[in-house]
């Protein structure tokens, strides 16, 4: 990975494309892709669960769980970020995907602003084990980080993790056309 970065300005919030680590970043919340039963198992989850502590799990755990297209919010444990946002975003096969992947990040957005948090970082939502090709994913997250910032936001900084150079690449691509 080449720690490829790639920000613009919109409306006074910087959006940022960024090919890295999300737990290593020092931002007010990062997005995990969470399942329904809040369970930390593998991809960005296990190493949130690793470097984070099992703080979050038990925060998880306490609160029982959550909807699909719906985001909650812990503490961050160990990591450098304050806050954690789980967002259940859509598996692919169950049906009505593009909704429920734009409402979890619609979430995930007001959720960071009721809390007033400054900074967030999510990863490419839905798109490891659930399944969500990536394309439509950039497509649909960007788009609805654009509408939720046009529509006012506290937030100064959105970043869009990706964990390797194609994904990022796929962002960036998506980036350039253009929000629809």
């Amino acid at each position: 990975m080449s720690g490829r970065n790639l920000s613009i300005q919109l409306e006074g919030t910087a959006l940022q494309l960024l090919a890295g680590d999300i737990t290593e970043l020092e931002v007010d919340a990062i997005v995990n892709a969470a399942n329904e039963e809040l369970k930390l198992g593998s991809g960005v989850a296990g190493a949130i669960r690793e470097k984070g502590g099992p703080s979050i799990q038990e925060e998880c755990d306490r609160i029982g769980g959550a909807a699909v297209g719906t985001a909650v919010l812990t503490g961050g444990g160990n990591l450098k970020a304050t806050h954690v946002i789980h967002a259940v975003g859509p598996r692919m096969g169950e049906g009505d995907e593009d909704r429920k992947l734009a409402s979890a990040v619609r979430s995930c957005l007001a959720l960071a602003d009721r809390h007033g948090l400054k900074s967030i970082a999510m990863p490419a939502i839905s798109t490891g084990s659930f399944g969500f090709p990536m394309d439509r994913c950039a497509r649909i997250l960007l788009t609805e980080v654009y509408r939720y910032i046009q529509g006012g936001t506290k937030l100064e900084r959105v970043v869009v993790v990706l964990h390797d150079d194609e994904a990022f690449e796929t962002f960036k691509r998506e980036l350039r056309r253009g929000f629809r």
